[in-house]
C-alpha cells in the first residue's frame, strides 16, 4: 500500500505536468496570435488567449 508521502510525490508531478500543459497551450496561442498570417486566424487565437488567461473582474 503507498504511503502518503509517494501520494502526495505523484500529485505533486501531476500538477506539476498539468502546468507545464497549460504553459505550453498558452504561448502556443500567444505566438499564433502575434504571427499568424490571416487577421481571422490571429483574432481567433486571442479568443483563446482570453479563454486561456481569464481574470476575475475586480
Amino acid at each position: 500500500m503507498p504511503t502518503v508521502s509517494a501520494v502526495l510525490e505523484n500529485a505533486a508531478l501531476i500538477t506539476a505536468a498539468g502546468t507545464a500543459w497549460y504553459a505550453v497551450a498558452v504561448t502556443i496561442a500567444a505566438a499564433t496570435a502575434v504571427a499568424a498570417p490571416s487577421p481571422g486566424r490571429r483574432r481567433d487565437a486571442r479568443e483563446v488567449l482570453k479563454v486561456l488567461v481569464r481574470r476575475n473582474p475586480r
